[in-house]
Parts: C-alpha cells; structure tokens; sequence
C-alpha cells in the first residue's frame, strides 16, 4: 500500500548526494515512494537503492556540523544509558558493541561508567574522529568487523536501524554476537506516533536516507522473529543545542529560521541545550532468548 509518493528530482544522480547522507542533513520532505506491507505493517522505501550503492555514501560523508552538536549528544546519551545499565544482568556484565557510533560519544559515555566499549561506523571521516580519542572504533558494517560469536553484553543502534538496507539480516548478526541473555537496544522514529500521523507527508523523519520506519509492533514482530524478546519500549526525546534546533525549521520557512536565530544570537542562547520529545522517537530494549540462524 502506498503512503507517500517520491519526491526526488527526476534528474537526481544518487551517487553524487553524500551530503543527504550525513547525520545532520536537513533534507526532510525528499525521498523515494514510502510503503506499507499490507500483511505485516511495516513500512519502507519502495524501491530502495543498491546496498553498495547506499554504502559508498555512508563511507564517504563528513559531517562537521555533527561536531558542533557534540554536546546535545553528550547530555542525550548521560540520559539514555540509565534505562538501559538498569536491565543489564548481571552487573559485571560489561561487554559493549555500538553499531552506526559516528564520532563515538555514545561510546565516551559508556567507558565513563566503566563499560568496556567497541564501536562500528562506516563513514571513514567519523572513525577518524572517533580514533583520535582514543575510541575503540572500526571503520566496517556488522557483518564484516569480524567479531566472534556471544562475544558481547549489550549491543546498541542509535539511530541506525532506519538506515539498513535489511534490517533483519543485522540483526540476525547481532544475535550471533551477543550473549545468551544479552541485551539489544534500538532507537528509532515512532511512524505510528501521533506527532507522525498529524505531520503527514511533511513530518521530518520522511528523508532520502531513511529506508524502513517502524512502530514498536513492527520493530518487536521483526525482533521476535530474530531471537529476541522485548523487554520494555519507552518514548525518549533528545537534546539539542537552540541554534541547531532553529536550523532545523529552514526547510519549513528560511525567513522564520533567519529571525529566529537572530533573536537568540542577541540574547546569546544559541549553545542553550533544549530538550525535545515530540513523542515520535522511541527505544526498545530486548534480550536474546534464542539462536537465530543467518538470514538469507
């Protein structure tokens, strides 16, 4: 079933677009045909580009304006690692793998708490970032880093599932190396959230680098059937610096985002950290339960 035509240009070359690749690209609104399976509910990029294709993009995008937010990730990771050490068994349990890590401040977070943390990124730029303090940090996807079977505690994926040209593959891959009992923990867009529903076609996580845009039913039906079981779902926002926030609103309306940054420029709030949670963002904690055979 249909829920939103394509609007990339006819005249789109996919390959030269690294730019809408970037973590902090702004390009809401632009995007392939988005669909819904009539059978399960999921819904996705229809049809969606070449996994290589996809790949050299993440591979090669640097994205400076993501060094600037540093801090906004700061403050939202302090938050979101509570929930998630207070359902880790047992404590000594410290193993940590966060797949899509970027510059890796998910991972100071972790090691701050004493967690012994890896981290895998794709985009050869953000890895660099990440390896220069001292992060334990390759550049590869899942499937090719190499790590050994039950290896790991607790993997997490930040914004990232979204992204996945298959998404059940990964986490098959991510049964295989964790633990028996480990701990998987995904954040994402809600597509099912009130805020998303009264956005429609202009709500702004519709983009080109989004591929799949689950609801916690689809996300669970997808874990359940990988080997896990969920634990527990939770609504979680995030924290953004005021001037990166007013940024936002210039696909929506350049002349509002200019006055907007100008008044906060006078009163000196544009470093200001604001919390936001429209309700549309989600976490969802789950825990193997069983081997899952790789996905073909």
């Amino acid at each position: 079933m249909l829920l939103y035509l394509s609007t990339l240009p006819k005249d789109r070359c996919f390959q030269d677009d690294v730019q809408s690749f970037r973590c902090t690209s702004s390009g809401y609104g632009v995007h392939p045909p988005i669909v819904q399976c009539r059978s399960c509910g999921l819904v996705y990029a229809n049809p969606r580009y070449e996994k290589n294709a996809i790949l050299h993009n993440y591979e090669e995008a640097i994205d400076r304006l993501y060094m600037d937010e540093r801090e906004g990730r700061v403050l939202t990771f302090r938050r979101n690692l509570s929930p998630l050490e207070k359902l880790v068994r047992p404590v000594s349990a410290r193993k940590l793998l966060d797949i899509g890590c970027h510059i890796g401040v998910f991972l100071e977070i972790a090691q701050e708490r004493g967690w012994e943390a890896w981290g895998i990124e794709p985009s050869r730029w953000a890895t660099e970032q990440a390896q220069r303090r001292g992060l334990r940090v390759t550049a590869s996807i899942l499937e090719e880093a190499g790590f050994t079977d039950e290896f790991f505690d607790v993997v997490t994926m930040w914004d990232v599932i979204e992204h996945l040209t298959d998404p059940t593959n990964e986490l098959q891959e991510v049964n295989r190396v964790l633990k028996k009992g480990g701990l998987i923990c995904i954040h994402t867009m809600n597509i099912e959230s009130l805020f998303a529903k009264l956005m429609g076609p202009r709500w702004p996580w519709l983009m080109e680098m989004h591929l799949y845009y689950f609801s916690p039913c689809t996300l669970a039906k997808m874990l359940e059937k990988t080997g896990f079981q969920v634990i527990q779902t939770i609504t979680q926002g995030r924290f953004l610096r005021l001037g990166y926030l007013i940024s936002r609103f210039e696909p929506y309306s350049k002349r509002a985002s200019r006055l907007l940054q100008r008044l906060a420029e006078a009163l000196w709030l544009m470093g200001a950290p604001v919390p936001i949670n429209l309700g549309d963002l989600f976490t969802t904690y789950a825990r193997k339960t069983m081997e899952c055979p790789p996905h073909r």
